[in-house]
């Protein structure tokens, strides 16, 4: 008996299944063929200037041309050893076969995974650490709640990539959640991964509170902000400075403090504030205070350069708004929508749970254009 196809349904055995992303790698290939003729050439040779470009660029897009005929390749085996299964009537063949598909799809979502990192483009500030910032919107009670919903979800997800987290700052609701938590990310590509989480976000479900079962909206605001090393990136006149001690507040528990050791930041010619009231240390919340103000101001230059907008911060998050949204989760449908990309997941539960994967994927894959 002939043994059966693998996910032959699935389209497992196809290239990717994106031409956009299809297209650019064949146009990549296209041009390293292309710079490897010119090379040739000796009028190239001898004109040292366009030697030395087309060499520098050539060398650029070497990893993804090699990886992209080695992915074309696997592509190539797993359809051999398909035929294999298809058509074979020796079991113990089948059976090599089989471990065969089984490994070579492994490696083909392994290369789909390399390309697309290698495709999108690089922000210097991929590879920082970040401070991500997460504020109830409209919506009061329910908007504090889902925030701390988000950063459950963002906890869990830093965990899986073993990051570290620190919490910065934190004003805790009176009926759950928080009105604004503050976090320290630490790891690998933390800035890469999470940089497209900034904006509202907003909720759609039933509060615990309605009697009647009604559907409530609330929104909360992500700011995702890279961990700036070098702070002589940016100047700060320290008379431009305006630095204010506190009592550290809270619910209870480990955030009341008896002394004045919270600080809150305000760089006047800007606005800019950054507080941090989590260490019983001021001296270690000036620290960090300070250093969250260096990022934002870096972010703020930055935002300024390209000219998309006067206020980083306007940018990142809007204004809390729940018309001004990037992503809706809809409890009642178990739906999570990314309105950038058009993309709607029916596993909310699951996303909440910080496998939120498909949607940067997504996000990454849309960058590219």
């Amino acid at each position: 008996m002939n043994g059966k196809p693998i996910n032959d349904t699935n389209h497992e055995f196809d290239l990717i299944n994106d031409e956009k992303f299809i297209d650019k790698l064949n146009k990549i290939n296209e041009r390293y063929n292309e710079i490897a003729e010119l090379l040739k050439d000796p009028h190239t040779y001898k004109d040292h200037k366009l030697s030395e470009k087309l060499n520098k660029e050539k060398s650029k897009i070497e990893k993804p041309v090699k990886q992209f005929i080695e992915y074309k390749n696997t592509i190539s085996k797993m359809k051999e050893s398909q035929d294999i299964i298809s058509t074979e009537t020796d079991q113990a063949i089948i059976t090599i076969a089989q471990e065969d598909v089984t490994e070579q799809l492994e490696t083909k979502k392994k290369l789909e995974d390399s390309l697309m990192n290698l495709l999108v483009d690089k922000d210097p500030n991929d590879s920082k650490d970040v401070f991500l910032e997460i504020r109830a919107g409209t919506g009061g009670d329910e908007a504090a709640i889902f925030c701390g919903d988000l950063y459950k979800m963002y906890l869990r997800y830093s965990e899986k990539n073993s990051w570290q987290i620190e919490i910065i700052n934190v004003a805790e609701s009176d009926h759950g959640g928080y009105k604004e938590i503050i976090i320290k990310i630490v790891g690998n590509d933390v800035y890469g991964n999470l940089k497209y989480e900034s904006g509202t976000h907003r909720v759609q479900r039933v509060p615990e509170t309605e009697t009647q079962g009604r559907i409530h909206t609330s929104a909360s605001t992500v700011a995702v902000l890279p961990l700036i090393d070098e702070i002589d990136q940016i100047n700060i006149n320290p008379s431009d400075l305006r630095i204010d001690t506190y009592r550290a507040s809270g619910a209870g528990g480990q955030h009341v403090n008896k002394t004045d050791s919270a600080v809150r930041i305000t760089h006047l010619p800007t606005g800019t504030v950054s507080e941090c009231q989590d260490g019983r240390s001021q001296h270690k919340n000036k620290a960090q205070a300070m250093s969250i103000l260096y990022s934002k101001l870096l972010m703020h230059e930055q935002e300024n350069q390209k000219k998309e907008t006067d206020q980083e911060r306007k940018n990142l998050v809007g204004t809390g708004d729940r018309s001004q949204r990037i992503r809706t989760y809809n409890f009642p449908q178990g739906r999570v929508t990314d309105h950038r990309i058009n993309l709607t997941l029916y596993k909310l539960e699951n996303i909440m749970e910080g496998n939120i994967e498909p949607l940067l994927d997504g996000l990454k894959k849309s960058s590219m254009d």
